[in-house]
């Protein structure tokens, strides 16, 4: 029997939510309740009642040009009215195309092919599978993938199997492919790193290394050393071992650089990327790789294909949603906000990094993160009344465990920072 709805109802968005919807990174039974946001603007979130929040993570790192920014808008809406979507194995169409010509001249220069997915998990898992496939049919069985510790790369069951969280891969770990996991490079500990690589290389069965470059974003945007990084990279590339930089979380100028491997000498194979990609408009997800890798997928032979596929593969809104992103992200006005931004965060440290609850402060480009020195759940009680401090102070911030993080948009004013750093001092007195 067909279910009667009445479409009008006076009844909250947050009540009607509970009936059918099962929320991400939710334990419904503790947390029942979820805010009703009905829109946004600029780096605001407005919820049902019509309270302000400033979104100070951008909405998971994707909105970095603000909410509803009305060129991405314009742009969109004529694209809607000319091509909203179509399969794009065996056709292609302008905005494809034309962001594949804007995001070559901005990624590291040994790019050169574009392979379009629906978000960052599978563009993590697209990576994984060019270099597993890659030596495959170059004849070689190599079948271990090297990860850094406490790397997150999506939850797609090969982006599971190369992230260190178990929090969320605990249930499915028997059925990961094959992973070994090194540390993040330190100058205390890089010599040691080297050597036992060097070591483990030696056995050829190595096919590719996945790691988040410079800032590992789910490990509560903890950093690591770009030397070491790079001598890292330098010897994996010396044993024919592709290198996958996730830069889902990194990517589009978040560190300062239009992208987090514009640090580091040695470039990697490929690249993952999604997020800010389409400026939080649209999803979409992209592996980028080198000639090199392409060419070992290029044969008579069909079955040396890439045989993976999404639907709304370049579709071509979220081309456009990206093609533009990419144009904003040049332009003077959004880096000269990124050097501000840079420049705020970097007295913010100076006010804070000693005050008695902090235990270690940290930031690179527009991301900035504090460790209380307080021991926390990741999810616990005291993380839940942080997270209320900030949500009743109108700033919109989700601790990672004791770490507290700001990855705000590039258009954020100066005075909606000084109130999230204000209200992050405040938070302080609470724990």
């Amino acid at each position: 029997m067909k279910r009667l709805t009445n479409p009008v109802t006076s009844e909250k968005l947050s009540e009607r939510d509970k009936k059918h919807l099962w929320h991400p990174l939710t334990q419904h039974k503790t947390h029942p309740n979820m805010l009703a946001i009905s829109k946004a603007k600029g780096a605001l979130l407005f919820d049902e009642n019509g309270k302000e929040y400033i979104d100070g993570i951008a909405s998971w790192y994707t909105c970095m040009y603000g909410h509803c920014h009305p060129r991405i808008l314009e742009k969109v809406g004529q694209q809607m009215q000319q091509l909203d979507q179509v399969v794009f194995s065996g056709f292609t169409h302008e905005p494809a195309v034309k962001l594949s010509e804007a995001l070559i001249k901005i990624l590291p220069e040994n790019q050169e092919k574009l392979f379009f997915s629906d978000n960052g998990s599978t563009a993590t898992e697209i990576g994984i599978k060019m270099a597993l496939q890659y030596h495959f049919n170059s004849g070689e069985k190599r079948n271990v993938l090297l990860a850094f510790e406490e790397g997150f790369h999506g939850d797609t069951f090969g982006a599971m199997s190369v992230s260190g969280l178990s929090v969320y891969n605990g249930p499915f770990e028997d059925f990961f492919i094959s992973v070994e996991r090194i540390p993040v490079p330190t100058k205390e500990n890089i010599a040691d790193i080297l050597t036992d690589l060097k070591v483990r290389l030696k056995s050829n069965d190595v096919a590719g290394f996945i790691y988040e470059p410079l800032v590992q974003g789910a490990a509560a945007m903890k950093m690591h050393d770009a030397d070491g990084l790079d001598q890292i990279l330098a010897v994996l590339k010396e044993h024919h071992v592709l290198t996958i930089a996730d830069e889902v979380m990194t990517g589009f100028g978040k560190t300062g650089k239009h992208f987090a491997s514009d640090h580091i000498a040695t470039k990697p194979d490929i690249i993952c990327l999604s997020k800010a990609l389409t400026a939080g408009l649209v999803p979409m997800g992209l592996t980028t790789c080198t000639e090199k890798v392409y060419q070992a997928f290029y044969s008579d032979d069909i079955a040396k294909g890439l045989f993976h596929g999404h639907t709304y593969t370049a579709n071509p809104l979220a081309c456009t949603a990206a093609l533009t992103a990419v144009e904003l992200l040049q332009t003077d006005e959004i880096q000269n906000n990124i050097q501000n931004i840079i420049r705020w965060h970097k007295a913010f440290d100076a006010q804070i990094k000693n005050h008695p609850k902090v235990g270690a402060t940290r930031h690179l480009g527009v991301i900035y993160a504090l460790d209380l020195d307080v021991k926390m759940e990741r999810y616990g009680n005291l993380r839940d009344k942080l997270f209320k401090h900030f949500m009743d102070n109108g700033v919109f911030l989700r601790p990672l465990g004791n770490t507290i993080y700001i990855l705000a948009p590039f258009i954020i004013s100066k005075e909606q920072m000084e109130k999230i750093y204000s209200t992050i001092q405040s938070a302080l007195e609470i724990v």
